[in-house]
């Protein structure tokens, strides 16, 4: 089946930079937009960020300027890229894709295990 795996996570100071990448594998038939979402704790999960096939990202107001996605369409693998940490980027970092089995079953979402990415003040 498809697995998305996550890695890049940690803990890291204010101002500081990480990267996180998440690599899509299995019986894909083609892989659509992907994205980063995060769930800190006590809060609902949201959109960090997300790239279509063709390379379109869109960005949550928050991170605009500090976050770049992007992807790697023959490696099935989306990284995002974190600038300008701050302690209210803590969170769980979940990868989500949107993926095609096969030309006659419609895509669907899968997620990934999620990484902890924490920020230290």
């Amino acid at each position: 089946q498809v697995q998305l795996v996550e890695s890049g996570g940690g803990l890291v100071r204010a101002g500081g930079s990480l990267r996180v990448s998440c690599t899509a594998s299995g019986s894909i038939f083609s892989t659509n937009a992907m994205g980063w979402y995060r769930q800190a704790p006590g809060k609902q999960r949201e959109l960090v960020a997300a790239i279509t096939r063709g390379g379109r990202s869109v960005y949550a107001d928050s991170v605009k300027g500090r976050f770049t996605i992007s992807r790697d369409n023959a490696k099935n693998t989306v990284y995002l890229q974190m600038n300008m940490l701050k302690p209210e980027d803590t969170a769980v970092y979940y990868c989500n894709a949107d993926i095609q089995l096969s030309a006659v079953v419609p895509s669907r979402a899968y997620w990934g295990q999620g990484t902890q990415v924490t920020v230290s003040s």
